[in-house]
């Protein structure tokens, strides 16, 4: 497929800042909350997690998409990003197992995009000015005629989002003859989120974000998981409500980014938008039960109150953020029920976290 790399495009940021680059992907006009990865690998991995459903990707990362594209890399069944920003773009890819250039995979799935900016300078303006809304065109140019169009871009803060990328129905993963079931809360869940549990001998059973607790229990799980997803997490009464069942249950319970926000707010500990979000992979966390740090992969824009947990009686923070010490892992004292802020699954990042899956199976093992 052939391309017009010298195509104009712009960006341009809530604050009226603009950039002028090159078009990417899908010629068209997408609008987002606009935010950065630091991640140096793993672009394909970024493109299709869900929790960016809604948000334009800055690619910190110098070179975007000379490893090209894979079908195997895949978070979900397409990429949910509202767009793409990176430096130099590359549609010459050297891996022999791609299985097409990064920019045939955005046209497919419809990504417009922008190259040939400058990705640092508008990193150290979202991490000075804080998260914003921004919208990226190759189709018009007009300065006023975009400012309307971003004025009808919503802000994250208040959007409910889990419901437009969660499964539309109640499906099995891995082996029903495996040990232990884990009902699934699918909030915006990732693909090596559930292969992490199946390889530790788990069958899932997904559930959409909007299942009554009720559906859920029927499948008489082990365990329950209440995954990662876009949004704030202020707004979703539905799965406050369903967790505080969850909870009620006595069962073991785990929960990863937005689940870990959900659990919080179903213990009465609230949360807060963040200045500008973490998003890369390598955050070090402290865990504060053995001591010992990890490098962690995390993506959120929302944070757990630790002023209102070190006012709780039922919950005991676990991980602390050592880069702002902002709270990185929650467990309820009384319950066998605990959560993470960043991604122990990875994909992309490191594996330092994983073995957080095996204390969820020797929770269940110990039920």
């Amino acid at each position: 497929m052939t391309y017009n790399f010298g195509e104009k495009a712009v960006l341009m940021l809530e604050d009226g800042l603009i950039f002028e680059g090159k078009a990417i992907g899908k010629r068209g006009t997408s609008g987002g909350e606009i935010c950065f990865n630091t991640g140096m690998t793993g672009y394909q991995e970024i493109y299709t997690d869900p929790s960016y459903f809604g948000q334009i990707i800055v690619n910190t990362t110098s070179h975007i998409g000379n490893y090209g594209a894979k079908d195997s890399e895949q978070e979900s069944e397409f990429p949910k990003i509202s767009g793409l920003v990176v430096n130099d773009y590359s549609n010459i890819y050297s891996r022999n197992t791609a299985t097409s250039s990064l920019q045939d995979y955005l046209v497919k799935n419809n990504v417009v995009g922008i190259a040939d900016i400058d990705t640092r300078k508008i990193v150290k303006h979202i991490r000075d000015k804080g998260a914003m809304n921004a919208i990226i065109s190759s189709e018009e140019n007009d300065p006023k005629k975009l400012k309307k169009l971003l004025e009808k871009v919503p802000s994250m803060v208040g959007l409910e989002l889990s419901s437009k990328v969660c499964s539309k129905k109640p499906f099995i993963y891995g082996d029903e003859s495996a040990t232990y079931k884990v009902a699934v809360l699918d909030l915006g869940i990732k693909t090596s989120i559930l292969k992490n549990l199946t390889a530790r001998d788990c069958v899932c059973k997904v559930f959409p974000a909007k299942t009554d607790f009720k559906e859920l229990e029927k499948w008489n799980p082990d365990g329950y998981f209440i995954s990662n997803g876009p949004g704030d997490p202020a707004v979703m009464d539905y799965a406050i409500e369903t967790v505080k069942k969850i909870i009620e249950s006595e069962k073991p319970a785990f929960g990863i980014c937005l689940g870990h926000q959900i659990i919080a707010l179903a213990s009465g500990i609230p949360t807060f938008k963040m200045h500008h979000g973490h998003r890369g992979l390598n955050h070090p966390i402290k865990n504060l039960e053995t001591g010992l740090c990890e490098v962690t992969s995390q993506n959120h824009g929302f944070c757990v109150s630790r002023e209102e947990i070190n006012n709780s009686k039922d919950v005991e923070i676990t991980h602390l953020n050592l880069n702002d010490n902002t709270v990185a892992g929650i467990k309820l004292k009384k319950k066998n029920v605990f959560s993470v802020q960043y991604h122990p699954e990875s994909s992309p990042g490191p594996h330092d976290s994983r073995y957080l899956f095996d204390k969820f199976v020797q929770l269940m093992s110990n039920k």
